[in-house]
C-alpha cells in the first residue's frame, strides 16, 4: 500500500499555546499536558512528600504522580489531560 492512501495517517497538526507556570509553552492540538510538558524538555513537574521528582510514571491516569493545576483546578492528571490552546498550567516544581 503506498504510504499516502493510509487512512490512519495524522492530519496536519494544529499549534496551540500553554502557559505554564508564567511562561509559554508550545503544543500541538491533541497532546496531553504531559506531552507538551515532556516536549518543552520538562521531565518533572511537582515533588512526592519526601521530596522526590515527579513527573509521568504510568501515563495512564493510575498514579498521580503527574498532578498539576490547570485553570486554577487542582490535581488534574496531566496524563490525562489533553492540552487547550490557552491553558495556564501551574506546577510546583522548578524545571529540570
Amino acid at each position: 500500500m503506498n504510504p499516502a492512501d493510509d487512512p490512519v495517517r495524522p492530519g496536519p497538526a494544529t499549534a496551540i499555546e500553554l502557559v505554564v507556570d508564567g511562561r509559554a509553552i508550545p503544543g500541538l492540538a491533541g497532546q496531553t499536558i504531559a506531552g507538551v510538558l515532556l516536549g518543552a524538555g520538562r521531565r518533572t513537574w511537582r515533588s512526592s512528600r519526601g521530596g522526590r521528582p515527579r513527573g509521568v510514571f504510568c501515563g495512564i491516569g493510575v498514579c498521580h504522580d503527574c498532578l498539576v493545576t490547570v485553570n486554577d483546578v487542582a490535581d488534574v492528571r496531566a496524563c490525562q489531560r489533553r492540552a487547550t490552546d490557552g491553558d495556564v498550567i501551574t506546577t510546583t516544581d522548578e524545571p529540570r
